[in-house]
């Protein structure tokens, strides 16, 4: 079984990416396999690498890769979510995917385009930039068909008003590439990016619990790590601030899956973004200026106008995304997984019932 480790810059971890041709299909069996691969990461000195990818050439004649995600959670070796995806690990997964020679080699304008199989995204990855040890992508993720801006409501509205520690915040609930709750940071004491940016417990703490409510207020799960949370501020100029919560620490960046939805979000009327962002002062696609703790990344989202006057979504990209290849790793123990079900306790997980269709449908990079 063939195992690479990739890492995207601004990632909080590595991805292992697994070659799924020679990896378990079934969800018990893929699990299993999954528990022992952390158990021989662990001895190896790499325990902290919690996500992973799974890829092999697509079966569906539109696309490049099949791809799944699996989150590998921090409580034990055997705890994963298979619920949503995340962006830096796709990109991971087509620069291990080349290197090891699963798909075509990466030059400078090619793209790749990558089926999602935890939810059915559409994403290009288009290469910017190649060297020895990387490569530097544009990633698009596109609607087919174009989704009416509303639609990525989880609630249906632009802000749902969560009970939290006897006050209520209002919190937008936007789901495009991952579900996230984005939040105004002044609701939770923050006056400024400084404070923001600042590695206060208090603040996790305080986003951590909040991200808790959201999921009770709303009958969710609360295991797990989705849906995430942000924290934002105003940039003069319309930009962003924002702060970000990952497995299991700060984000050092932002998920790229999370400035996919922030930038989905801020076109969105009523909404957190929307309103910290100024947008109304702005054309529909104006690009948006994101600042993190680790740099800043722009988001651009391309929108269109139905016949009933509603805007629909029908991409959004983030550019400048380098990606580090950091080899094959050496031949693991759980490599015999492959051959059939590994022995022990049932892994701890969420996983979703309606994992996408091979027929997931397609639309071009110009549409």
């Amino acid at each position: 079984m063939s195992v690479s480790l990739a890492r995207a810059h601004g990632a909080p971890c590595p991805t292992v990416v697994l070659d799924g041709r020679t990896f378990p299909e079934s969800e018990p069996e893929l699990l299993r396999a999954l528990a022992d691969l952390r158990a021989d990461l662990s001895v190896q000195g790499a325990g902290d690498v919690l996500k992973n990818a799974i890829v092999r050439p697509s079966r569906h004649p539109l696309f490049d890769l099949d791809y799944r995600f699996v989150q590998s959670l921090p409580q034990s070796n055997d705890s994963f979510d298979l619920r949503g995806s995340c962006g830096h690990s796709i990109l991971a997964a087509v620069e291990a995917a080349a290197r090891t020679g699963m798909i075509q080699p990466l030059v400078p304008g090619c793209r790749v385009r990558v089926n999602v199989l935890n939810n059915g995204d559409n994403v290009v990855c288009e290469t910017e930039e190649t060297s020895d040890g990387g490569t530097r992508f544009t990633a698009h993720f596109l609607c087919s068909p174009p989704l009416r801006l509303p639609e990525l409501l989880m609630t249906g509205e632009p802000v749902t008003h969560v009970p939290f520690e006897g006050r209520t915040v209002p919190v937008s609930l936007v789901s495009m590439g991952n579900p996230y709750a984005f939040v105004d940071a002044s609701h939770l004491g923050v006056s400024g990016p400084d404070a923001l940016f600042a590695d206060d417990p208090r603040l996790f703490t305080a986003m951590t619990r909040l991200r808790v409510a959201v999921c009770e207020s709303q009958g969710w799960d609360t295991f797990g790590a989705f849906p995430k949370i942000a924290a934002l501020l105003p940039q003069e100029g319309g930009g962003l601030f924002v702060r970000a919560v990952s497995v299991p620490s700060w984000h050092p960046t932002v998920a790229l899956t999370g400035a996919i939805c922030l930038g989905a979000a801020a076109g969105i009327e009523g909404t957190v973004p929307w309103s910290l962002a100024d947008r109304a002062a702005q054309e529909p696609d104006a690009l948006l200026p994101v600042r993190t703790p680790g740099g800043c990344v722009r988001v651009a989202a391309r929108s269109t106008l139905g016949d009933d006057g509603e805007r629909r979504l029908a991409w959004v990209s983030v550019a400048e995304k380098q990606v580090e290849y950091r080899g094959l790793l050496p031949r693991l123990r759980s490599a015999s997984a492959a051959a059939g079900p590994a022995a022990g306790s049932r892994p701890s997980v969420l996983a979703t019932s309606d994992h996408a269709s091979e027929e997931t449908s397609w639309v071009p990079l110009t549409a």
